[in-house]
């Protein structure tokens, strides 16, 4: 302990020399880039820095950083295309050791093509090319942070808003300005509030709103809970992993109602529980959009989805519906790639790879362009409502209008389609084909001659007597892009639809079997639900504990232990002892605590820490006796013990009989690590102070006063006056555990 404050007053800077990481991976990516890298027993954390784009060696957040135990990982978010390098730097003893940097990485541009980009609009918090938008706000949730996170946001009901859908109702009254961007880190299971299973963002349609929900690097995922948008301008959903979705809608993700300028990118999309209706047993749909326009779906990987993406509900109109779906990549799903009504739908460039019934559907009215897409034993490719293959039967060779038709007898819409390629279909009728029975009538889609032809109104549903309404060579209407070849769209979906290289969920289909099967995979239903992540910690939430890669390794929170919420259950201490509530009470960090741990002779609680620490232990205000800390009796000052702590393992027992109320052990945060919010010192005034002293911070926390030695004078309260007249002249320490688990200090000079 005095070593510890000795250090803190001189600040005397120590350099040490240690060999540089060994740099396992790296490589650029859609507007990021990444390196992997063999850790060093000798750091503590790690600092990572990038140049290009115009900076030179720019820090990026703790937070990115990240072990998976045999090495770390760390993703660089927000570059414009170009070239860069990474430099990961070991932080040991507080000062920075020798880095490891990467060769040059070619970071690429996200495709900001479709309907969500029109009039000129970006959605989400990054700017068109690439970067962050300005006084945008960050928010990184992990699977400690979920329900802690806070946020004050203008117009929200009360503020701080706490946990992750607070913050985003918040959001939901459109009136703050500031872009939000909602990083996810790993495997995030349902947050303890949710809208009805769902995450719900809305905006209330504000135009200077802007709204990115995204992963951070290959295994971000949504495990458990669906996202929802409804009410919404500018959002931006990409990097995710979802699966095991049981929310009330269904959806894994979902575009409910009255949204525009919404893009869903890079997604990988996995089971959900199943539904209540045969067709649900994967889960409900995959990605649906209802009621909203000006939307964009592409570059994502849809995993044997029973039903990928329903477009349109009761919107009873055709007019003002757009939607572009391109670059997905529809891996053995089944069905609706997409299942459209009413809508205006571009469907270009993706991959349809091996689908047991049907590639997209026209409806109600809908006019869908079908450009570029390449279909791999898709069983029918293209199918109009209540004609042509829709109402095929292939065993009699005629038309079933009771028991053929797919989508409940809807009346129909137009397809007209350009440049695809086709092998393994079962069935697919051009108009006006030869060798299929009245085809200008009995046909699946309009296939034209060049892109810009425009279909004749005389080309009608049989059903409902639609023609297409040329959207795609309206210029009013249609955007600028530049579409691939059928192959190069295939070659472009597998290599960059879903996650960053893929995810980190492999799977491979048996197209023998899966190409034409639409049941369950139950191997693949049995991965989704025991899926657990290998990330074992994140730098700045929280150090590893050495409990491994299976679930995710143990965090801050977990080390921070209060006996009246908790008991004696904890994943970092092993608790035996006996529970009291009649011992009174005990305020602390705003905490009220009534329930304690008893120390007596059969009590014991272990741990085991794997960098310095310091431990925390809060008895009863008035205890001033013993406990036994590694067999080393230590002493309690009213009802406070603070000290530090080795690499090792720990035992805490009885010293004199006491009743332990609260608990906490924090891994050293180096000074080095810190960003500049971290580094600012804790507010003491007056200083050089008399009588009393008020130590100022965000929030009601306690803090501790102690000599230069070491040894602890008395404990205070935030925010509020502390008398001083007790206390001798000199040089003290103060010390406050911040919200993160850090230890902040300040000193107080008593006249």
């Amino acid at each position: 302990m005095k070593q510890l404050f000795t250090l803190l007053l001189l600040l005397f800077p120590v350099v040490l020399r240690a060999q540089a990481p060994t740099v396992l991976e790296s490589s650029g990516w859609l507007e990021s880039a990444y390196v992997k890298w063999q850790p060093l027993a000798s750091a503590q954390s790690y600092n990572v820095y990038y140049s290009g784009g115009g900076v030179v060696n720019q820090k990026i957040d703790n937070q990115l950083i990240r072990s998976y135990g045999s090495y770390y990982r760390a993703d660089v978010l927000g570059l414009s295309p170009g070239a860069y390098t990474l430099k990961v730097v070991p932080v040991i003893s507080g000062v920075e050791g020798t880095a490891a940097t990467t060769s040059a990485l070619t970071v690429q541009a996200q495709d900001r093509t479709g309907f969500a980009f029109s009039n000129g609009r970006v959605p989400g918090a990054y700017n068109a090319d690439g970067t962050v938008k300005s006084n945008a706000v960050v928010l990184y949730i992990t699977q400690n942070t979920k329900n802690t996170v806070s946020l004050n946001v203008s117009g929200a009901s009360v503020n701080p808003c706490v946990g992750l859908q607070t913050i985003l109702d918040g959001y939901k009254k459109g009136k703050d300005t500031r872009p939000l961007l909602v990083r996810l880190v790993g495997q995030i299971t349902d947050p303890s509030y949710l809208l009805a299973g769902d995450l719900v963002i809305e905006n209330n349609n504000f135009a200077s709103s802007y709204i990115t929900l995204e992963g951070v690097g290959n295994d971000a995922v949504a495990d458990g809970w669906g996202i929802r948008v409804k009410n919404a301008s500018n959002v931006e959903i990409r990097n995710i992993g979802t699966m095991n979705c049981d929310s009330d809608e269904g959806d894994n993700i979902g575009l409910q109602q009255d949204n525009d300028y919404i893009w869903v990118h890079n997604v990988d999309f996995f089971y959900g529980h199943a539904g209540s209706d045969a067709d649900q047993v994967k889960g409900d749909g995959s990605l649906d959009c209802k009621k909203s326009t000006y939307v964009t779906f592409s570059y994502n990987h849809f995993w044997d989805s029973g039903k990928s993406n329903l477009l349109g509900l009761s919107e009873a109109t055709t007019q003002g519906l757009y939607i572009t779906y391109h670059h997905n990549w529809y891996d053995h799903s089944d069905s609706r790639h997409p299942r459209v009504r009413f809508y205006s739908a571009h469907v270009y460039n993706n991959y349809y790879d091996g689908n047991s019934k049907y590639g997209a559907g026209s409806t109600e009215g809908s006019s869908v362009f079908m450009e570029g897409n390449y279909f791999r034993n898709c069983k029918y490719p293209m199918l109009t409502s209540m004609q042509g293959t829709d109402v095929y039967n292939p065993a009699t060779q005629k038309n079933d209008y009771v028991n053929m038709p797919i989508f409940s007898k809807e009346d129909g819409g137009t397809i007209k389609a350009f440049d695809n390629y086709m092998v393994g279909q079962q069935r697919f009728v051009p108009y006006g084909a030869a060798g299929y029975p009245n085809s200008t009538v009995d046909f699946d889609a309009y296939v034209a001659s060049t892109r810009t032809e425009a279909l004749s109104s005389s080309i009608v549903s049989a059903y409902g007597k639609t023609p297409y309404n040329n959207f795609d060579t309206n210029p009013a209407v249609m955007y600028a892009y530049t579409p691939d070849g059928p192959e190069a769209a295939k070659a472009e979906a597998t290599q960059y639809a879903g996650r960053i290289t893929g995810g980190d969920f492999k799977w491979a289909f048996d197209n023998a079997v899966d190409d034409a099967s639409s049941a369950i995979n139950v191997p693949l239903q049995t991965a989704l639900v025991n899926y657990k992540t290998g990330l074992v910690s994140v730098q700045g939430d929280g150090a590893p504990t050495g409990g491994g890669t299976g679930g995710g390794g143990t965090t801050a929170a977990d080390m921070v232990h209060n006996f009246t919420l908790s008991g004696t259950t904890n994943t970092f201490y092993t608790i035996t002892g006996n529970l009291s509530t009649s011992q009174g009470t005990v305020q602390y960090n705003g905490l009220t605590l009534t329930q304690c741990l008893k120390l007596e002779s059969s009590t014991a609680i272990a741990f085991t820490t794997t960098a310095a620490a310091t431990l925390t232990l809060v008895f009863n205000d008035a205890f001033s006796g013993t406990v036994k800390v590694d067999g080393v009796n230590q002493t309690v000052s009213a009802g406070r013990l603070t000290m530090s702590l080795p690499v090792g393992t720990h035992q805490i027992a009885k010293g004199t009989t006491a009743n332990l109320y609260y608990m906490s052990t924090v891994y050293a945060a180096p000074l080095a690590t810190r960003r500049p919010q971290e580094l600012q010192a804790v507010n003491v005034y007056p200083n050089p102070a008399a009588d009393q002293v008020l130590v100022e911070w965000k929030s009601k926390r306690e803090f501790s006063l102690y000599t230069t030695t070491g040894r602890l004078v008395k404990t205070g309260l935030t925010n509020q006056p502390v008398d001083l007249k007790d206390v001798k002249p000199g040089l003290y320490l103060i010390t406050i555990q911040d919200e993160d688990g850090y230890q902040r200090t300040s000193r107080l000079f008593k006249q």
